[in-house]
């Protein structure tokens, strides 16, 4: 069977003053349809490089992305915008809605900027009533906890039935209450809907919500006895790729 998502010698550096800093050093794995996986590593890993480069908002100094059969390289700066759209939903860990919109506007806004009709309302009501803000969608951000937010950012990456589903440190602001709620809903959905989500994350209990584990350090991917934090002498060790 062919990846679904594939990862191939992915370098990227950046260049910090007269620095030149690697953020990935060759990295090469692949994601099955269907899969939640979870990316973990400490923070300087490469993490967050990598989930850019896999949602086609940069691109890698060398290697190759494919998303479904389709190689980013390949396609130009719209071809590659019209990908993300049809396919890829985020969640960020800052929630980026807009201010002056209700979390209903900010959840159909999605649709919106992927040339699609309105969402079907029988799936926004599902999806806001498992994140437990149904009741809250009149309302704007400023009215809105933290968790509520998050929600609200997660179910606007939902809202068109992506394919893929990336999110980085989606729970990284949250309170343990909110981030069961947000972590629920990301299985549920790869369960139910058969959407394939990478999630990025730094909280042990967060990932082990994934169906497999990938450990990050310097740019590149190790097994976890090569990652202090997650070593079976840790004691988050039980959590094994």
């Amino acid at each position: 069977m062919s990846a679904f998502i594939e990862a191939r010698e992915l370098r990227k550096t950046y260049r910090v003053g007269k620095v030149d800093v690697p953020a990935l050093r060759g990295i090469s794995f692949s994601v099955q349809k269907g899969e939640f996986v979870t990316v973990v590593g400490p923070s300087g890993s490469g993490k967050s490089t990598l989930f850019y480069l896999l949602g086609g908002l940069t691109q890698a100094d060398s290697g190759s992305v494919t998303i479904d059969g389709i190689d980013f390289a390949t396609l130009s700066d719209g071809e590659r915008t019209r990908l993300r759209k049809s396919k890829i939903g985020f969640v960020f860990q800052k929630f980026n809605l807009l201010p002056t919109l209700s979390a209903r506007s900010n959840i159909e806004i999605a649709a919106d900027i992927a040339g699609r009709a309105m969402p079907d309302p029988a799936f926004l009501s599902k999806i806001t009533g498992m994140l437990g803000i149904a009741q809250r969608l009149e309302h704007r951000p400023s009215e809105l906890s933290g968790g509520e937010q998050q929600r609200v950012a997660l179910a606007r990456a939902l809202i068109n039935r992506p394919a893929i589903v990336l999110a980085d440190e989606p729970t990284g602001n949250l309170d343990s209450k909110s981030s069961s709620v947000v972590l629920e809903m990301l299985r549920q959905s790869n369960k139910e809907l058969g959407q394939t989500v990478l999630m990025i994350t730094h909280n042990p209990e967060a990932a082990d919500y994934g169906d497999r584990i990938v450990h990050m350090r310097d740019g590149q991917i190790v097994t976890p006895d090569e990652d202090p934090q997650w070593s079976p002498h840790h004691p988050a060790g039980h959590l094994q790729s």
